[in-house]
C-alpha cells in the first residue's frame, strides 16, 4: 500500500501546513500545524471529535498562532491520514482506551520538542481525552479547554461495601429496553454506533458519504432551527426521548436514514458559510477512503466498558489545572447526559474559569462561531 501523503495546500488556509510524525505509540500521526515558523513558542494541542478530523480546527488555528502559540491538531487514532490503528470491527479495541489516547498525545508533543503544552483543547470526543490528559499529567497539560461534551470525572469505586453490602433487588429493565418500549420505539445513538453494522450503514448509504455528512452536520448545527436544548431531569427513556433523533434514534433506522430526513436544501447549503461544500469535500474524501469504524471504536470502548477498571484507579481525583468549557447554545451535547454539566462545574474541575454557551452555534462550535471561540481561547490562554 502506498504511504499516505499530506493534505494538499490548496485545501488549507495559508499559514497551516500538513505533515506526519512517525513512531508515536505505534502510529504515524498526520497533523495540521500553525505558528511553526518561530522557535520556543508555547504549544496548544487541539483534539477533534466524531465524525471530524484535524481539519475541523482550521478556523481557530491561525488566530491562536497569531497570539503567539505553536498550534498542533492531529488526526486522532482511528481517523483521517493517521495510520497504525486497526480498522477491523473484530480487531484491537484495547488500543482505543482513554489512557492510550493520552499516551498518543504525550508522544506527539514530546516528538515535537515540547515538555509541556499551554493548553490541551478537546471537542466532542476530544473533550474527555483532553480532560484525562489534564487529570493524569497536569505537569504536561497545564490547562484544559473542553468543547461541547461535559466531563463527569473518573468512574467511581464501590465504597463502604464490606460491612454494608448493597441490597440485591430485582433487576429492572435496562434503559435500552425502556427506550424500545416507548410508543415511538427508540434507541440510543452510542449503542447504535457500537453495532457491527453501523459503519457500513453510513459508509455505503444510498445518498453517499458526502450527502450523509452534509445532513449530519446540518442536523446538529444551529442551522437546524429545532435545536433548542434544555436540561433533562433524569437518565430515563421518557426524558432522553425529548432529544432529537440524532441522539435518540428511531429503533428501526440507522444514522444515515435518520439524518437524510433533515437534508438541507440547495439554497441552505449555498448559504452555509461555516461549512461550504468545498470544505465538506475534505471530510467526505477522507471518510470515503477510511470508512467510520476507527471513530466508532471509541464509542465501543465506552459502551462495552473495556477500560472502566483501569480508569477507576483515579476514582475521586479532581482536575486541578485551569479549565474552561465552551459549547454552542443550540447544542444538545451539553445536556445529553443528565447531570454531567452540573457535576463538571461543581465538583470535577476545581479551577473552572468559565462556561460559555455561544449563541448561533450548535455542536460544531469551533466551526460555526470560530471568531468567538478563538477570542475565548486566547483570553483563557493569556490569563494563565
Amino acid at each position: 500500500m502506498n504511504e499516505m501523503m499530506p493534505l494538499e495546500n490548496a485545501v488549507l488556509p495559508p499559514g497551516i501546513r500538513s505533515r506526519f510524525v512517525s513512531d508515536i505509540n505505534g502510529l504515524r500521526i498526520h497533523m495540521l500545524e500553525a505558528g511553526f515558523d518561530l522557535q520556543d513558542r508555547p504549544c496548544v494541542l487541539l483534539l477533534h471529535g466524531f465524525p471530524e478530523l484535524a481539519y475541523s480546527w482550521r478556523k481557530v488555528m491561525l488566530p491562536l498562532a497569531a497570539a503567539g502559540f505553536h498550534v498542533v491538531a492531529p488526526d486522532l487514532r482511528g481517523y483521517g491520514r493517521t495510520t497504525g490503528w486497526d480498522a477491523d470491527y473484530d480487531g484491537d479495541l484495547g488500543s482505543f482506551r482513554l489512557l492510550n489516547a493520552v499516551r498518543d498525545a504525550i508522544g506527539l508533543i514530546s516528538a515535537l520538542g515540547h515538555r509541556s503544552v499551554a493548553a490541551v483543547v478537546g471537542h466532542d470526543f476530544g473533550s474527555p481525552v483532553a480532560a484525562w490528559c489534564a487529570l493524569v499529567r497536569p505537569d504536561v497539560f497545564r490547562s484544559v479547554a473542553l468543547m461541547s461534551a461535559p466531563v463527569a470525572g473518573p468512574p467511581v469505586l464501590p465504597f463502604d461495601t464490606a460491612n454494608n453490602p448493597p441490597q440485591q433487588g430485582s433487576p429492572g429493565a435496562s434503559i435500552h429496553e425502556e427506550l424500545a418500549k416507548l410508543d415511538r420505539p427508540r434507541k440510543h445513538y452510542q449503542w447504535y454506533y457500537s453495532t457491527r453494522q453501523a459503519n457500513a450503514d453510513m459508509r455505503d448509504c444510498p445518498q453517499g458519504v458526502h450527502a450523509f455528512l452534509r445532513s449530519y452536520y446540518h442536523h446538529k448545527s444551529a442551522d437546524w432551527k429545532q435545536n433548542r436544548p434544555f436540561r433533562l431531569k433524569s437518565w430515563t427513556a421518557e426524558e432522553l426521548a425529548k432529544m432529537p433523533t440524532y441522539y435518540i434514534m428511531e429503533l428501526d433506522k440507522g444514522m444515515a436514514a435518520t439524518v437524510a430526513e433533515e437534508m438541507p436544501s440547495a439554497s441552505q447549503i449555498a448559504a452555509c458559510r461555516w461549512l461550504p461544500d468545498s470544505e465538506l469535500s475534505v471530510y467526505s474524501a477522507e471518510y470515503e477512503r477510511t470508512g467510520f469504524q476507527g471513530g466508532l471504536q471509541w464509542y465501543r470502548r465506552g459502551t462495552e466498558g473495556i477500560d472502566t477498571a483501569e480508569l477507576q484507579l483515579f476514582s475521586g481525583r479532581t482536575i486541578d489545572v485551569p479549565s474552561i468549557f465552551i459549547a454552542g447554545k443550540q447544542d444538545w451535547g451539553t445536556y445529553q447526559r443528565p447531570g454531567n454539566f452540573e457535576r463538571m462545574r461543581e465538583s470535577v474541575f476545581t479551577r473552572m474559569l468559565g462556561c460559555h454557551l455561544i449563541e448561533g452555534a450548535g455542536h460544531w462550535v469551533q466551526q460555526e462561531q470560530a471568531d468567538r471561540v478563538s477570542e475565548l481561547l486566547i483570553e483563557f490562554l493569556q490569563g494563565q
